[in-house]
Formats: C-alpha cells, sequence, structure tokens
C-alpha cells in the first residue's frame, strides 16, 4: 500500500446536531470525506450530536460542512459548528467510530 503523500492543509473539529443519530449519517459523512480525499473519522456523541474531525485541503474541508449542513436524505440538520484542530499525521484514511 502506498503511503499518501498529500499534506493536510487544515483539520478540523466538527459537531452536527440535529436527527443525525440512526439515518446513517456517519457512514454517508465517511464515504463523502474519502470522496472529498479527506482523512479523518466520524462518530455518535452520547448527547445525540454527531462528531467529525476531517483533515485536508481547505475547499475540500468546505465542501464536506457544506454536505453537513444538509447530511443524507433522513436527517434533519439544525446547527453545524467547527472549530480547528491540530493536524493528525498518522491518519491517513477516514473512519467510521463506535
Amino acid at each position: 500500500m502506498a503511503i499518501s503523500t498529500i499534506v493536510p492543509q487544515r483539520a478540523l473539529q466538527i459537531w452536527v446536531a440535529g436527527k443525525v443519530q440512526g439515518v446513517y449519517f456517519r457512514v454517508s459523512a465517511a464515504k463523502q470525506a474519502r470522496k472529498l480525499k479527506l482523512s479523518g473519522w466520524v462518530k455518535n456523541l452520547s448527547d445525540s450530536r454527531v462528531e467529525l474531525f476531517a483533515q485536508g485541503d481547505d475547499g475540500d474541508l468546505d465542501e464536506l460542512i457544506a454536505w453537513c449542513k444538509k447530511g443524507p436524505v433522513l436527517a434533519k440538520v439544525s446547527e453545524v459548528t467547527q472549530k480547528l484542530a491540530e493536524i493528525d499525521y498518522e491518519i491517513v484514511d477516514f473512519e467510521v467510530l463506535r
């Protein structure tokens, strides 16, 4: 397996609120992030939000945020918040966490 030569430009922590658990949000978000060549992870939170850590190209991160504001068909997103995060060079794929 080849090691990625793409160096992330920016990393974000993203929280998505609304009807976002039980609607395939995590799987759909991971699929979207991989399509955008982002690395990171997505997981459910106990307060019924979804949290994402994503890193990569600025434009691709902006596209992921735009996607998060809609989510998959069954989702009803009420709020998306984000903050800059520290790039984690160990992460090379996008994973769905429990």
